[in-house]
């Protein structure tokens, strides 16, 4: 237990780290923002120029005490960590950061990278960013929104308002700082083992499933089906494989039923080493 928390805090002072160099070196000296509350502490450095870091500790820390109800002892203790590190690191470096290149395009793209890896080591961890994670969740409770729907919203309109800051060209480059954000943070906590998981229904499924457990070294799970319109019991075959093996899954299954009905949905989350070492399902 102990080895897993100190594994944990690395990834969330690492993770501080490298999402205030990016904050420091790339977003603010190229006068571009972000969204949510971050958005919201850049924007006022802009303005007043305030500490970036005093401002990200103080509002994030208000709306964690507004939202603590929302998170499990874990998640909110770690959340706590993951702000104080965010703010401290952004306070440290916040005059020593240079502008490393002059090019907005550039600066967009590495920005939005490593303020994204930064904040995905720390969710990988288990902490979270606070605010508007916060924020979310209570449009979620009094307004009914989607959590996902919520923080959409929140990090537009702190883009959109920041326009009359940066102005409209900036504001549109914040936007790509945003989504290779999002992008940065999917791979590092998803990882380059992208999985998804298949269901095949094939009139012969006993060799189909011979055929993938020969030629693919995949345990599959067989699954009792009924057809709803030939009422027909049928073997609705399910396993889980790595992304990049679909074409070899799809060849197997044409050579053997090229009538199989098959669907392949993406896999956003593992749980069970035994799963995730054979690869099966």
């Amino acid at each position: 237990m102990m080895k897993r928390i100190l594994k944990d805090l690395l990834l969330i002072f690492v993770g501080a780290f490298v999402f205030a160099l990016g904050v420091n070196y790339f977003t603010i000296p190229n006068m571009l923002s972000e969204g949510g509350i971050l958005g919201i502490t850049i924007v006022a450095h802009y303005l007043f120029d305030w500490s970036p870091g005093v401002v990200n500790f103080v509002l994030n820390a208000v709306l964690i005490v507004v939202g603590y109800k929302f998170f499990e002892k874990r998640a909110f203790v770690y959340t706590l960590i993951s702000i104080a590190a965010c703010s401290l690191f952004m306070f440290l470096t916040e005059d020593v950061g240079k502008q490393l290149t002059g090019d907005t395009l550039l600066a967009s793209v590495f920005a939005g990278f490593l303020v994204g890896v930064g904040l995905g080591l720390i969710f990988r961890s288990g902490g979270t960013s606070g605010g508007t994670t916060i924020l979310a969740q209570l449009a979620n409770q009094y307004f009914g929104w989607s959590i996902a729907k919520a923080m959409l919203l929140l990090d537009v309109a702190v883009v959109v308002a920041s326009v009359f800051i940066i102005g409209l060209e900036k504001a549109m480059y914040t936007l790509l700082v945003v989504y290779i954000g999002a992008k940065a943070i999917d791979f590092i906590v998803e990882g380059l083992d992208e999985r998804v998981a298949v269901l095949i229904i094939s009139n012969e499924p006993e060799r189909v499933l011979n055929a993938i457990t020969k030629k693919m070294s995949r345990g599959l799970t067989v699954l009792d089906g009924h057809g709803g319109y030939t009422g027909q019991d049928k073997q609705v075959l399910y396993l889980v494989i790595n992304k990049q093996e679909i074409v070899q899954l799809k060849h197997i299954i044409r050579e053997i039923d090229e009538f199989a009905y098959v669907t392949v949905h993406n896999v956003h989350e593992m749980m069970g080493k035994g799963y995730k070492a054979k690869g099966s399902s």
